[in-house]
Formats: structure tokens, C-alpha cells, sequence
């Protein structure tokens, strides 16, 4: 079974960012001065350009949840907040709201609003307050499982979290230069950070991670090599990833990884998609997913057991067989009702791995991470090739291979 979706989950962000120009109410510097000035004025009545703000509790996104209709399953939306609001509910724990706690996001070309990220993991006030009104603050990851990949609107939605979070966790972890040591001041409403040290002003911009995640596939295009981690949830398997070292290409990193990891030696490498990645750890604040297939030359696997807790061959059919056995749409209407539950205060414990059976009730023999993910689409538009040429396959590799 192949997934069709028109982006990555964390990629198609609406959300634009003006240039910075004098004048221009959207633009950054601009914008955050109007706003400056709105929350003097402390009023409710509408004025152009809007603004509305998400806030963020310990990288958390605000959240609520509308409970679905019959066959309908739940449906989750981002928490925006209006300014004045926001001062209101800040004000009442003690807090004074200025502006420059906010970074900017952008606007979108087709309405009047500009768009907001606060961090207010120090207000925990805000929790049973914003909970009275039936939202919650949710993990990232939670609202990437519930969203309904087939939902224009609520990846868009997802997308736009993951950009405010990455760039939230930025400011988090660059509190102080790195070449002088002395505190750093955002600039451009958030969007960059400079050193307020007048002999050092160095400037600081959000950081990007990247990782090549590769799909390993032998010479006669057969079979793929798949591998476990320790940390994966029994029988779950995907492809191979690492981080890219300094002074290497992508193409590089694609080979040296494999060998690492695996000791297979690979050949030609093929570029699929790219995906951003702002649920990783907190040090690292957006990773940058750079999706190949990789050829390889040999086929004697040498695992490294520090890097990998397994890694072995699996024909076409055993990945073809494992895509249908799991239910990722069952999967994903579990967890947006887990999301709904938590914005109504009634959380309840949800092993998501259980979600991955036959109707029968038997466990699949092995799954792969749910389409959210780019291992899932590397996997299953190899496993579906043979279909692509009716549109099937799942974003289709660009077709840029190298030698390199």
C-alpha cells in the first residue's frame, strides 16, 4: 500500500518571511515595532495587520482538540492566541509582555495576519488556565502522529509547529555567544541573534543539522537492508541514517555511514526528498532529513552493535507484506483522540506500537516508521516501484544519482 502526499510532515509551511525592508508592515523589524505599540494600546478592537501568537510550554505547541462525528475522527488545531489576550493571560501570572519575548514566523499572502511564537515554559500558571478553556500543550511528535496525512490544512498546521519550535529551541540554546561568552540579544524580531558585546557583535543564526537517511539496496534491485536501533519499539525497522561530518559531501556521508555501520560498500547514490526534522533532541533544534537510495557493492553485513542493535536483507515482498500488515490510519485516529483527550484534562496512557496489528489481532512480524516519516516513504516507494509510472509511489526520487 503506498501513501500519496504532496510534502513531508514538517515540510509545505505557508508561513512566509518578508525581507526586511523599511516600511513594509510584514516585514520582521517592522512588524514587531506595530506590535510594540498595539500592546500599549491594550485593545480589542481590530486593526490591520492582526496578530496572533502560539505559545510554547518546554517545546510544546498549544493545542485543541474538536471531538469527531460518527466515522470522523478527532481533529486537532494549533492554539493561537490574540495579543491582547496574551498580555491578559501573562499579566495575570505576573508577567509584563513587551514583544521582544515573541519571534516572528511570517504571514501568508492571502490574509492580514502576521504570526507569533512565545516561550512560556516559566509560566506554569498558563497550564490550568489555558486548560480551563479546553487546551493543552502537546508534544510535537503526539500532534505528528494525529494528523491525518490526507489533510491539507492540518500539515500545513503541522508544519507551521515545527518551524515555531525549531526556532524557539534556538533561542533556548544560544543564550550566549560562542566566540566571547557574553549574552546574545535577538534581532529582526527573533529571526537572528547578535552578541551584545559591542567589541564582539557577532551575529548568530538558527541552526540546521543535516543527516542523510539512506535506503541500502543490493545490485539487482531485490532487496533492501534494513536496521534496528535499541531504542526502536520491538519489530519496528527502517533505514540507515547518520549525521554529515565537516568537509563532506552528501554523497560521501551516504558511504561512509553505510560502511560504518553495516561494512557494506556502496556505489551510485540516488537523491529522493529532504525533510525537516524539528523533533529531535532539544540541543539540536531542526535536523534537516536528506533522503537516498544507496547501491550496494557487497553484501556481507558487519554490524557495529554500538551503533546498531541489528541489520539484515529483506526482499521485496517481506517489505511489500510488512507496508499492508500495519495500520497506520488506525494508528493515527487513536492519537488524535489521545489529543483530544488531553485537551479535556482526561489523558489517558496509550502504547502507540500496539497500534501497529492486523484486523485479526496478530502483531505484524515487522513495521516501519509511519508515513510522518521519511524512512517510511524511502521505503515504501522502492517496495512500490514498479507503480510509480501510474502515480503511485509515494515522492517519487528526483532521479539525480551520482558517482561522486
Amino acid at each position: 500500500m503506498s501513501i500519496s502526499l504532496q510534502s513531508h510532515a514538517f515540510a509545505g509551511n505557508r508561513l512566509r518571511s518578508k525581507t526586511p525592508k523599511s516600511g513594509d508592515p510584514f516585514a520582521p523589524t517592522q512588524a514587531l515595532e506595530t506590535m510594540k505599540v498595539r500592546i500599549l494600546e491594550n485593545t480589542h478592537q481590530p486593526s490591520s495587520p492582526d496578530f496572533k501568537v502560539l505559545p510554547f510550554r518546554k517545546g510544546r505547541p498549544l493545542a485543541s482538540s474538536a471531538d469527531g462525528s460518527g466515522d470522523s475522527p478527532s481533529v486537532w488545531h494549533l492554539g493561537w492566541i490574540g495579543l491582547v489576550d496574551l498580555k491578559e493571560l501573562l499579566a495575570n501570572s505576573g508577567v509584563e509582555l513587551t514583544g521582544e519575548e515573541l519571534v516572528y514566523l511570517g504571514s501568508q499572502s492571502d490574509d492580514d495576519v502576521i504570526y507569533w511564537a512565545v516561550d512560556v515554559s516559566d509560566q506554569a500558571g498558563l497550564v490550568t488556565e489555558l486548560g480551563s478553556r479546553q487546551r493543552a500543550f502537546v508534544e510535537l511528535r503526539t500532534l505528528m502522529v494525529a494528523t491525518d496525512w490526507a489533510d491539507l490544512q492540518a500539515m500545513e498546521q503541522l508544519a507551521i509547529a515545527g518551524h515555531a519550535r525549531a526556532l524557539l529551541e534556538w533561542h533556548n540554546i544560544s543564550k550566549f555567544c560562542g566566540h566571547c561568552g557574553e549574552k546574545t540579544v535577538p534581532k529582526e524580531a527573533g529571526r537572528r541573534k547578535q552578541c551584545s558585546n559591542e567589541l564582539c557583535r557577532q551575529r548568530v543564526y538558527p541552526r540546521v543539522d543535516p543527516v542523510v537517511i539512506m535506503l541500502v539496496i543490493d545490485q539487482e534491485n531485490d532487496r533492501a537492508l534494513l536496521s534496528r536501533q535499541s531504542r526502536f519499539v520491538p519489530r519496528m525497522w527502517s533505514c540507515l541514517a547518520g549525521f554529515i561530518e565537516p568537509g563532506e559531501s552528501l554523497e560521501e556521508a551516504v558511504r561512509r555511514e553505510t560502511w560504518e555501520e553495516t561494512g557494506i560498500e556502496v556505489g551510485e547514490v540516488v537523491y529522493h526528498s529532504s525533510q525537516p526534522w524539528p523533533v529531535g533532541p532539544s540541543t539540536m533544534p531542526c535536523q534537516l532529513m536528506v533522503g537516498f537510495f544507496a547501491y550496494a557493492k557487497s553484501l556481507e553485513i558487519n554490524v557495529d552493535k554500538e551503533e546498531l542493535e541489528d541489520a539484515t536483507w529483506h526482499s521485496r515482498e517481506d517489505v511489500k507484506k510488512a507496508l499492508a500488515f500495519a495500520e497506520y490510519k488506525k494508528a493515527q485516529k487513536t492519537t488524535a483522540a489521545k489529543v483530544e483527550q488531553i485537551c479535556r484534562g482526561v489523558e489517558k496512557g496509550q502504547n502507540l506500537s500496539a497500534d501497529f496489528n492486523v484486523e485479526s489481532g496478530e502483531l505484524a512480524p515487522m513495521f516501519f516508521p509511519g508515513p510522518f516519516a521519511i524512512a517510511h516513504h524511502l521505503i515504501s516507494s522502492w517496495a512500490f516501484q514498479d507503480t510509480v509510472s501510474n502515480g503511485q509511489a509515494v515522492l517519487k526520487p528526483s532521479g539525480s544519482s551520482s558517482n561522486l
